[in-house]
């Protein structure tokens, strides 16, 4: 599961928020669990993982995280105000430190003109706030979920700094 470039960001975020004596959480839609699974393949980890979400489909964002419906039908599941919803609500429900989520069209199904695939929104629950990411990867399925769990975990890094 891990690639080279996901290890070691994995590796220094374990040494981070250990050394914080903090904790994380994900809520996944788009990566299914895979930036869990990352940080789960070192032993140990229990130490700074607490949980993840996998909420695919759009009732599990709403029953797991509180994402509320309405926003979720205003603005469709691959949006800004989705994963900064996403984010929020995993840092509330797991009581952690912080959250990161991902909210995107992998494909290679699913894309439109405004939301083609590869399309992905990040957000990240730190205890100042919530900030949030729009990127587009290219790729087939995998290789844009690969990259959304890189970009996921590089970028609660940068926020660690």
């Amino acid at each position: 599961m891990n690639t080279p470039s996901i290890s070691p960001l994995v590796e220094q975020l374990a040494t981070t928020l250990k050394a914080r004596g903090q904790m994380m959480a994900t809520a996944e839609s788009c990566t299914g669990g895979l930036i869990a699974g990352a940080c789960t393949e070192i032993s140990g980890s229990s130490d700074w993982f607490e949980r993840g979400f996998v909420t695919y489909s759009n009732a599990a964002k709403t029953e797991l995280l509180g994402v509320p419906a309405v926003l979720i039908e205003a603005h469709g599941a691959v949006s800004e105000p989705v994963a900064r919803a996403m984010a929020a609500g995993a840092l509330a429900h797991a009581h952690v430190h912080w959250a990161v989520a991902v909210t995107g069209v992998a494909g290679p199904t699913g894309g439109s003109p405004e939301k083609p695939v590869g399309t992905v929104w990040f957000g990240w629950a730190t205890p100042t706030g919530v900030s949030t990411e729009h990127r587009h990867f290219d790729g087939d399925r995998a290789a844009v979920r690969q990259a959304t769990v890189a970009h996921a975990l590089a970028g609660l890094l940068q926020r660690l700094a």
